[in-house]
């Protein structure tokens, strides 16, 4: 299910998942096409790792991310699961093929 909420999506973002919902800030963004598959891979990662475990796992490597970088933004870009998401947005075709916890690759 997509929602509109610019309350929900964080400033600088277009949108955000948290299982089983994606929000996005603006309304004409619920028709692009790459950004809902952005989104739909984050929702089959957050499967992956059922839920909970995704988030702790994708704030820790945040934080450490954040050491690394000393960039919030450099660290959110350089998160596996975002780079898997970012590097196969475009292909919707991805996750028809895409195999388990395919974001470990992105480490």
């Amino acid at each position: 299910m997509v929602f509109v909420s610019k309350y929900l999506v964080p400033r600088g973002f277009r949108g955000i998942t948290l299982y089983p919902f994606i929000f996005i800030r603006e309304v004409k963004d619920k028709s692009n096409a790459i950004l809902i598959h952005h989104e739909r891979i984050h929702l089959r990662q957050q499967l992956e790792l059922l839920i909970l475990p995704f988030y702790i796992f994708y704030f820790l490597e945040w934080l450490v991310k954040l050491c690394y970088y000393r960039n919030r933004y450099m660290a959110y870009k350089n998160l596996s699961f975002e780079r898997e998401a970012y590097q196969n947005e475009a292909n919707l075709e991805y996750l028809k093929q895409r195999k388990w916890f395919q974001f470990l690759r992105y480490l």
